[in-house]
């Protein structure tokens, strides 16, 4: 309970001291004082009648506090500020999204307002941050470091163009994505980050509600989260798409996924989000997996890939285009395929050579993808799926 409740407050605390101090680091480092010492205290003491206050007022404290060890000079500059911590929001107020946007300053280039978002909005490690980039974690941490540096002294505000909208866009898509499919530990999923990322797109649809990508990042996540009852079987077990009993899937979900990506493709100029969701529309409105119609599919990846090319994009591509043209064919489009260590390459180029017939090649990859995967749940299936095809 309380840990939730601290993670769940943390970006609302913090967008109140950035709004009232302006430091982000420095307020960042007082945040975490104060959710370290409820976290000690209110297991005794109880929760707060009005936590996110109690929260403020001591993460003001602690950066009063850190103030007041600095120059003489820097105290006389503040003293204005110093006279009084930032009143507590009132009841209801939701400050994540304007943390979200906070994160994305124009001064920053767009990885590192993805990678300081994502850390601070999202809670994600600095590993699966790392993960969702495809980079090295000494990498991202070394840009989310730069990223508080450089934001050391600016005064921020809600105020953004485009650039900064595609900024949280993708910081929401990714935190979804880490929590649809964990990219390390024992759980498939992480429901609190999914359910969080909608919600904050559902926010940001309600202050953006004629722009369409901002409505297809929602179709898409509606249409998948649909599926999320049942991508694991009783044990826990990773049941992949073609195996789902879709009568599980969640029917309200993929109704207004389908209603939000119909309305958007029909008013707003196409990207990368409203495609993404009309694939998995296809996906939803087939009744079985056998009738999906994998030449609708395609097409919407190739104009995916017209106007959002990827590596990712790339290897799903190949899945669609196997399914049309088959297994060979497939495999000789993934040759082209970057990211040769990333498990996902691996599990699909498996995939393809069990449907080949090859079931010595297709038993080595699924091992291969399993041991570049640090999910267990995915790491059990691709062996599973290798111990099937032994001689």
């Amino acid at each position: 309970m309380i840990p939730e409740l601290l993670r769940s407050l943390a970006p609302e605390v913090l967008a109140a001291l950035v709004r009232r101090y302006g430091d982000f680091e420095a307020c960042e480092d007082a945040v975490q004082e104060a959710l370290l010492a409820a976290s000690q205290q209110w297991p005794a003491s109880g929760i707060p009648d009005h936590p996110k206050g109690w929260l403020i007022t001591t993460a003001s404290r602690r950066r009063i506090e850190q103030w007041r060890s600095e120059t003489a000079r820097q105290r006389r500059e503040e003293a204005v500020v110093l006279a009084s911590p930032p009143e507590p929001e009132p009841v209801g107020v939701d400050d994540t999204l304007t943390l979200l946007l906070l994160c994305c300053h124009p001064s920053l280039t767009q990885p590192s307002q993805v990678a300081l978002t994502l850390r601070a909005v999202g809670g994600l490690t600095t590993a699966e941050i790392a993960r969702a980039f495809l980079v090295p974690e000494a990498a991202i941490g070394q840009r989310i470091s730069r990223a508080k540096q450089k934001l050391r002294g600016e005064r921020l505000t809600r105020d953004g163009g485009p650039e900064r909208l595609a900024a949280v866009l993708q910081v929401l898509y990714l935190i979804y994505t880490e929590g649809h499919t964990a990219s390390s530990g024992d759980a498939l999923n992480r429901v609190e980050l999914t359910t969080e990322a909608i919600r904050l797109v559902r926010r940001l649809r309600a202050e953006l509600p004629d722009d369409g990508e901002v409505t297809g990042l929602l179709a898409l996540m509606l249409l998948t989260e649909a599926r999320r009852p049942a991508r694991a079987s009783s044990s826990g077990a990773l049941v992949p798409l073609a195996d789902q009993d879709r009568t599980r899937w969640n029917r309200p979900f993929i109704e207004e996924g389908i209603a939000l990506i119909t309305d958007a493709l029909s008013t707003a100029p196409v990207g990368p989000y409203q495609l993404q969701a009309a694939i998995a529309a296809v996906h939803a409105e087939a009744p079985t997996a056998g009738e999906t119609d994998w030449a609708q599919i395609l097409t919407l990846y190739d104009l995916l890939r017209v106007v959002a090319p990827g590596p990712m994009v790339t290897v799903n591509r190949v899945v669609a285009f196997a399914q049309v043209n088959g297994p060979e064919a497939g495999l000789a489009e993934l040759a082209d395929v970057g990211l040769k260590e990333n498990h996902r390459v691996e599990a699909v180029r498996a995939h393809l050579l069990e449907q080949a017939g090859d079931f010595a090649g297709a038993r080595a990859a699924y091992l291969a993808a399993a041991q570049r995967t640090l999910s267990l749940p995915e790491q059990s299936y691709l062996q599973s799926r290798a111990a099937k095809l032994e001689p």
